[in-house]
């Protein structure tokens, strides 16, 4: 079977979903990217570009359809190269949020389409107007919100089917829609997470030593988002941990997580939400005890999760992250946010849930929990409908149903 996968920064999610099929001599996989990291075994990677520069000086509500036209053609033009080659894809399996798969169904009239479908905004009930700090949109914004939208549609409109990750994900999708989208987890390999007694986290080096180095035992409360912003209830955390760490003295906090925009609007002043929030409450903190661990390889995170005694999860009604689900399922313990995305897995995964906005909250059953006396951490739960190969199985066989 010859499959192609278009991602803007491939992988992502499709990391082991192509490399699993890689796997078979029987299969060809061939990956578009426009950027991002190297391929996983057996899948060729080949690069599209964008054709030409977007139009200055378009409106506001016309660059959101540029944008997604620009990709939409670049990755058209790539998918004739490989055509032109005499590569036909029997299966092509796109994201369906960028663009790219606007035009693959006027390449490839026979090929089957699955297309990822990760997110349909909304101007009520999600993300957009959850955050009080936030100002309304105004009505320009609202227009460009639903525009984000049309790329998304037409491309599913033109393919076969829809995957999408969670239950709450599809409900986002309007009702006549939903039908087409079939709800598969990428997965969460369990054995990548697992707890490790022997696992540390080093920061640091002075005069040749490590200045901080983090076991299992030690009392450790953790954070990670993607970026650090309020999307991820960064700025939640942060007006939780003076309360915490002058309740705790010996407690010691790892923030993971990078200083770039995020999925929400940008920091006041031109500061980025960890400058922003460390004039806010920084005063109130030793800082001594905070440390802030940018960007980090996954192997250093799976370490965190053994060493954490408590890891710490919002979002608000938004994508849900791996993050959450990989903390889960490594049996690390774990609190998050009241709200849909994660409420979904909750319950199964044991993880109690506070009001999103509530730092006081958060922060006595963080205290609470950093004193009580440690058990022997607990076995991860098995959860079918994440476990790595429950997935990859699940998805294979859609693939090879159409």
């Amino acid at each position: 079977m010859n499959i192609l996968f278009v991602h803007q920064n491939f992988p992502g999610q499709f990391l082991r979903l192509s490399a699993e099929l890689a796997k078979s001599p029987r299969n060809r996989v061939v990956a578009l990217a426009i950027e991002g990291v190297p391929a996983p075994p057996g899948v060729e990677k080949r690069d599209y570009k964008i054709l030409r520069q977007p139009v200055p000086g378009l409106d506001l509500l016309m660059t959101e359809q540029e944008s997604k036209i620009l990709r939409g053609e670049g990755c058209a033009a790539a998918a004739l190269r490989l055509k032109h080659e005499g590569f036909v894809p029997d299966v092509i399996v796109a994201h369906s949020g960028w663009g790219e798969a606007l035009f693959l169904r006027d390449v490839f009239p026979q090929a089957k389409i699955a297309v990822y479908c990760e997110y349909f905004y909304r101007e009520h009930g999600q993300d957009v107007g959850f955050d009080p700090e936030d100002p309304p949109l105004n009505f320009r914004q609202q227009c460009r919100l639903r525009l984000r939208n049309a790329s998304e549609l037409v491309s599913l409109e033109a393919a076969d089917l829809g995957l999408t990750p969670t239950r709450w994900q599809q409900s986002t999708y309007p009702a006549e829609w939903q039908r087409k989208l079939h709800v598969i987890h990428e997965g969460i390999d369990s054995a990548a997470v697992a707890y490790r007694p022997d696992a540390k986290v080093e920061l640091g080096e002075r005069n040749g030593r490590v200045t901080h180095r983090f076991q299992p035992g030690d009392e450790v409360l953790s954070f990670m988002a993607r970026e650090l912003d309020p999307v991820r209830g960064f700025q939640v955390f942060m007006r939780a941990l003076p309360r915490v760490l002058a309740r705790r003295p010996k407690a010691q906090v790892l923030v993971v997580g990078g200083d770039g925009a995020g999925y929400g609007r940008p920091a006041p002043g031109g500061k980025t939400w960890r400058e922003h929030m460390l004039a806010e409450v920084g005063a109130d903190l030793d800082l001594r005890r905070v440390h802030f661990l940018g960007k980090v390889p996954y192997p250093v995170f799976a370490d965190m999760l053994s060493v954490t005694r408590l890891h710490s999860y919002w979002t608000t009604p938004f994508v849900l992250s791996w993050s959450f689900l990989e903390a889960g399922m490594s049996g690390a313990p774990l609190v998050g946010s009241a709200t849909a995305p994660v409420e979904e897995f909750a319950p199964e995964l044991g993880v109690p849930t506070l009001p999103f906005y509530d730092a006081d909250a958060f922060a006595d059953t963080m205290i609470a929990h950093l004193a009580a006396p440690q058990p022997m951490r607990r076995p991860p739960p098995k959860i079918k409908r994440l476990e790595l190969k429950h997935c990859l199985n699940a998805q294979i066989k859609l693939l090879q149903s159409l």
